[in-house]
């Protein structure tokens, strides 16, 4: 069992290390503002809200995001008090969902217009998944440039976006990994 313990701690590269962003406790629904496409004529609906589940906290987004009227999005977003690591490498979020895919838009000093963002997509299931993003899964949107440095984001958004259909989704906690 020694030899094994040994072997493993050689053999298993150092993983990173999470720094928690938010696990929606303490107060968090004042740290996160919910935004949709009304903002800029569009139509879709939504709501934000904490829900709890066996005594822990965790964001829920719900509504109707409509591409009608050129919208198409409802969201929840945080400025970040802090720049983040230089050197960490992405995030993970604790999320379940109605098998939609959603959207984590940043933004960093390089977005100066509300279009301006970069986006990473991932799929939900109903049951808690983590999902591991990391910075080059990140695409820009609204002609900024390609890559950020982390330490320059300076907001983060759950976003249901780009199409048609009834949002559901609920995040339990998201954290930036640092090596």
């Amino acid at each position: 069992m020694r030899y094994f313990l040994i072997w493993l701690l050689w053999a298993v590269p150092a993983m990173a290390n999470p720094m928690l962003i938010d696990d929606f406790s303490d107060a968090s629904a004042a740290r996160w503002q919910y935004l949709s496409d009304r903002v800029m004529g569009g139509v879709s609906d939504g709501r934000a809200t904490i829900g709890t589940e066996n005594d822990a906290q965790f964001a829920q987004l719900r509504g109707t995001v409509s591409t009608a009227n050129n919208g198409g999005f409802i969201q929840i977003r945080r400025a970040l008090p802090a720049a983040l690591p230089t050197g960490s490498t992405g995030l993970v979020l604790r999320v379940r969902g109605n098998g939609a895919a959603y959207y984590v838009h940043l933004r960093s000093n390089d977005a100066s217009r509300p279009w301006q963002y970069h986006q990473a997509r991932f799929e939900t299931t109903p049951q808690w998944q983590e999902v591991t993003l990391t910075w080059d899964a990140f695409a820009p949107n609204g002609g900024i440039p390609e890559g950020f440095a982390p330490q320059d984001i300076r907001s983060l958004g759950v976003v249901a976006y780009g199409a048609d259909y009834e949002a559901h989704i609920d995040v339990d906690w998201i954290e930036v990994l640092v090596p």
